[in-house]
């Protein structure tokens, strides 16, 4: 992990992500059908290549019906 504040954020949000589709049993296919997101995009933010804005995060909250945003604690 890096000490820079927005790739922990980042970085805790994937983890926070792939645990989401492990626990559901989605694919990222899946996710992207009922988020609007696209897999692209989705397969991104798992691998840490983007940074995702607060639209795509709140889709993927809201079809995955948990919080993925970090918080104060990272």
């Amino acid at each position: 992990m890096t000490d820079h504040h927005g790739a922990k954020v980042a970085q805790a949000l994937a983890l926070a992500l792939a645990s989401a589709l492990e626990s559901t049993g989605w694919s990222v296919a899946k996710l992207s059908r009922h988020s609007g997101v696209s897999r692209l995009t989705i397969a991104n933010v798992l691998e840490g290549r983007v940074w995702p804005d607060l639209l795509t995060v709140a889709s993927l909250e809201k079809a995955l019906d948990r919080d993925l945003w970090p918080g104060r604690e990272v």
